[in-house]
């Protein structure tokens, strides 16, 4: 195995939590591999236009973006480690499955995100003695009758398509969901000519007042808001609450929607609908984490705040497994600011258990700006949950798994008449989640929806099965055949006997994550006896 392939801590996304883990641990003086699907830094948050052709763009990189300046900032502490060789940086790469070996550490499987990959198999390889999980999130889908013609698009690869290629998606919108995030792309579609006829905010503004003290724990995000506010009305875009997208409409393409008002469990009100003429619809109703590998891997997960399943990590950022570390979406939706504290907590507390001596103050510094951050981000999720009763928009055509073609009168009929009573048995029995991209899109409301039919909440131990596979991503046969070094004497993901588990002082699984300690020390966590 080349010598580039075996590290003191491996990192695993190249967004914001994942590059401020590879910057800050390369700088304590680790040797870092940092692993990123993209071919460009950034993750989507920073998704930015090609940097070898910046001449062929109307408008600078930075255009649409927040926090940029931080980004350029830790783009050229990568580069220097590059050089250096305090990183290595493998893009265009995933990692498809991590084992944890006999005589410690973790190997980690990789492949080429596309076309025929050209490293020697034995080069797709990566061991390193610890491991931080930076995966990012997805944009959370719900299914409505309408929602797999073109045109309908997740606000998120909306957004993409503006930073990325500074390409519109459309010419008249309507931006749909719930949460700030509809905000910035309907403000994003505005600023590159499109007219937005509306953005749909499923539940009232009125729920930030129950949470006044969670709201201001980011003023930045305040600022943000102010801005968004002086596009909308510059603009002239309407912004309707407890108004969703009830139904799509169009023949080979969108040519509308129609809208309705609903009630605060999400009930829509009979004479309120009405229908918008647009060529697109941006639908935005949060995120999910990809947990995929952090389950593989064996770590715990609970349920969010926010119905999303999430590592469980102390105060430092280490999971259930020893050597394990996750940061950013993956232990919670909270964002960019928030990922990129708990990116380099993770890093210190790596080195801290590698032996290394950090700066105690920057790691107490973290911890109090994190309790800050995901005490904002239960507020969020709180004052924007997705509604209650949204499986009463459905009808019993509407497909749920548009991958398998699976309708919701499947599902049910599956819950009701052959007794399956959790989200696995119906998935290996109706086929929602199944196809190609393995529930990452139907998963939420797969769980959801028989959680509903069964009268039984969703537990972390439904959902997982969900996201538990073997492979983590799709993966060449031919992978597989040309590995060049068995893996028999490797732990298989999961198998840890974590029974005992001791974490470091200030150890939480508290359903609130704003429930936190600040006086966790960075510790090496206790070995198991």
């Amino acid at each position: 195995m080349s010598v580039e392939n075996r590290a003191d801590l491996a990192v695993v996304g190249a967004g914001p939590a994942g590059l401020s883990a590879a910057v800050t641990a390369a700088e304590t003086g680790l040797r870092v591999v940092l692993v990123d699907a993209g071919t460009q830094t950034g993750g989507q948050y920073w998704r930015h236009p090609d940097e070898r052709h910046l001449d062929a763009f109307a408008d600078p990189e930075h255009t649409g973006h927040h926090h940029w300046e931080h980004y350029r900032g830790l783009r050229d502490r990568l580069r220097r480690q590059v050089e250096t060789g305090g990183v290595v940086h493998r893009a265009g790469r995933q990692v498809w499955r991590i084992d944890r070996e006999a005589a410690g550490g973790f190997l980690m499987r990789t492949t080429a995100v596309t076309g025929v990959d050209a490293a020697a198999a034995v080069d797709r390889a990566i061991r390193a003695e610890r491991v931080v999980l930076a995966p990012g999130a997805y944009d959370r889908q719900l299914p409505v009758p309408g929602w797999t013609l073109p045109g309908v698009m997740a606000a998120g690869g909306v957004q993409a398509m503006l930073k990325a290629n500074q390409v519109a998606a459309g010419r008249r919108a309507v931006v749909a969901g719930t949460g700030p995030f509809l905000l910035s792309v309907a403000a994003g579609l505005a600023r590159a000519g499109v007219e937005v006829v509306a953005v749909c905010d499923a539940n009232a503004l009125s729920r930030w007042a129950a949470t006044p003290l969670r709201a201001l724990q980011e003023p930045g995000k305040l600022i943000e808001g102010v801005g968004y506010a002086t596009t909308f009305v510059r603009e002239r875009i309407p912004l309707r609450t407890r108004t969703i997208v009830t139904s799509v409409a169009g023949e080979g393409r969108v040519t509308g929607a129609t809208v309705a008002r609903v009630d605060a469990a999400g009930r829509v009100r009979p004479g309120t609908e009405r229908t918008l003429d647009v060529d697109l619809v941006a639908f935005g109703w949060g995120f999910t984490p990809q947990i995929e590998l952090v389950v593989g891997a064996g770590a715990e997960t609970r349920i969010d705040v926010d119905g999303s399943l999430v590592a469980v990590v102390d105060g430092d950022q280490r999971t259930s497994v020893p050597g394990l570390y996750a940061a950013g979406e993956a232990t919670g939706i909270g964002g960019a600011v928030q990922s990129c504290a708990e990116g380099e907590l993770a890093a210190l507390a790596a080195a801290v258990d590698a032996g290394l001596a950090v700066p105690m103050a920057s790691a107490r510094r973290l911890r109090r700006r994190i309790a800050r951050g995901r005490s904002f981000a239960v507020g969020m999720h709180r004052a924007s949950p997705v509604p209650e009763q949204w499986a009463t928009w459905l009808r019993d055509d509407t497909l749920v798994c548009r991958c398998e073609e699976v309708p919701v009168s499947a599902v049910r009929d599956t819950v009701t008449d052959l007794a399956a009573d959790d989200a696995r048995d119906v998935r290996v029995t109706a086929r929602p989640g199944m196809g190609m991209c393995q529930g990452r899109v139907c998963g939420f409301a797969l769980s959801c929806l028989v959680g509903q039919e069964t009268g039984r909440p969703r537990r972390a131990a439904d959902v997982e099965p969900l996201v538990r596979r073997p492979i983590g991503t799709p993966l060449r046969v031919a992978d597989l055949a040309e590995l060049a070094e068995p893996t028999a004497q490797a732990e298989p993901p999961g198998s840890a006997d974590l029974a005992g588990f001791a974490g470091p002082a200030g150890f939480t699984a508290a359903a609130d994550p704003a429930d936190l300690p600040d006086s966790a020390d960075l510790s090496p966590r206790k070995e198991r006896s």
